[in-house]
């Protein structure tokens, strides 16, 4: 009788051990989560290589004066344009005007003495010694009268090319050095667009190459252009080449150092499989999305997992970036959630909300 009671207490203990760990189980596992799928689709995209620019004027100076003074006139306005060779500001030059009305006296003497010298050498009266020193003095004065008409020249300064000016930095009557800054001039059209471009695709890109230039800071503009120029060596320290490309800017709304995106063609079209950028888990150690298909738990029940699929990313366009390797067409992608998944979670597809998937968005201000 004692061994019968132990049997039927030791089965009784063991049928509850086992519905304790069975409601345990059941507890601790975590339900499915919630996420929205996108059935991937192969599609052909342009071969581009989109990197950052900075706008250059195609000529760009700080316009200084030449030589000491005072500003006696100052004949443009902040911000405009002006034309090459049009007169910016004055200094005073009532000295140099003096010193050349003395000079040209001194000239005009020195002229009268020599066409005299030179009718008495002729005659035999002088000698040839008198004539040239008469000669050498007449040269002289003509020099002296050059080199102030050149200094009054220089206390003219113009615009050395057309473009626009900037903020004025002078005042009437304030005292300039040597190579003091009187005002910005660019001439911004056409304009520079410098970028760098990694060395392994400097091959793809060639002088004539149409690229395109936009910003969202100019709102509703794109600007095209070409490759203009080369570098013709390496940058140690990124291993990037400096390009430039040259674009029409005739409204003047790219200004020197604007900070903009540029997109140029390496090639033609290849097949890609666009995806949401939701959809990729970006990580150090590599870019990965998660796939929905049918899976296997430990007992052999079937289930709706995800699996973690790494890939190979190669640029994007506007909500979407392109996968070149990794997924399949007719694959079910995870589009949104993929920050709380883990390679064999169990999930529940919910579509009624998808996340952004538009090659080309126009975003309103909120």
């Amino acid at each position: 009788m004692l061994a019968l009671a132990g049997v039927v207490v030791a089965g009784l203990g063991f049928v509850k051990f086992r519905q304790i760990e069975v409601a345990t189980q059941a507890v601790m596992q975590p339900p499915p989560a919630a996420v929205t799928t996108i059935v991937a689709k192969q599609e052909k995209w342009p071969a581009t290589l989109n990197v950052i620019g900075t706008m250059v004027a195609v000529q760009g100076v700080t316009v200084s004066a030449d030589l000491p003074g005072t500003v006696d006139r100052i004949a443009f306005d902040s911000g405009k344009s002006v034309k090459a060779g049009d007169v910016l500001v004055e200094l005073d030059t009532r000295q140099e005007r003096a010193q050349l009305a003395a000079v040209e006296a001194q000239r005009d003497l020195a002229r009268v003495n020599f066409d005299r010298m030179q009718e008495l050498v002729k005659q035999g009266v002088i000698s040839r010694m008198e004539y040239d020193s008469a000669t050498a003095q007449q040269k002289a004065t003509e020099a002296q009268v050059g080199e102030i008409r050149a200094t009054i020249a220089r206390k003219t300064i113009r615009a050395p090319f057309s473009g626009i000016l900037g903020i004025r930095q002078v005042n009437l009557g304030q005292y300039l050095s040597a190579g003091q800054a009187i005002v910005a001039l660019q001439s911004l059209n056409p304009i520079y667009v410098n970028f760098g471009i990694p060395q392994q695709v400097a091959a793809k890109v060639q002088v004539g190459r149409t690229l395109r230039v936009t910003s969202s800071d100019v709102a509703g503009a794109e600007f095209t252009g070409r490759v203009t120029a080369i570098d013709s060596i390496v940058n140690e320290g990124t291993r990037n080449i400096q390009v430039q490309g040259t674009l029409a800017n005739p409204e003047g709304k790219l200004r020197p150092g604007m900070f903009m995106e540029v997109a140029i063609a390496t090639g033609a079209d290849h097949p890609i499989i666009a995806l949401p950028a939701s959809a990729i888990n970006y990580a150090p150690y590599g870019d990965s999305v998660y796939i929905v298909s049918d899976l296997k738990d430990p007992k052999g029940q079937t289930y709706r997992g995800v699996r973690q699929q790494f890939v190979k990313v190669e640029g994007s366009q506007g909500d979407q970036v392109a996968v070149v390797s990794g997924v399949n067409p007719g694959d079910e992608v995870v589009s949104s959630g993929v920050f709380k998944l883990r390679n064999g979670a169990a999930v529940q597809v919910n579509n009624k909300v998808q996340p952004g998937n538009n090659p080309a968005p126009k975003p309103e201000d909120s």
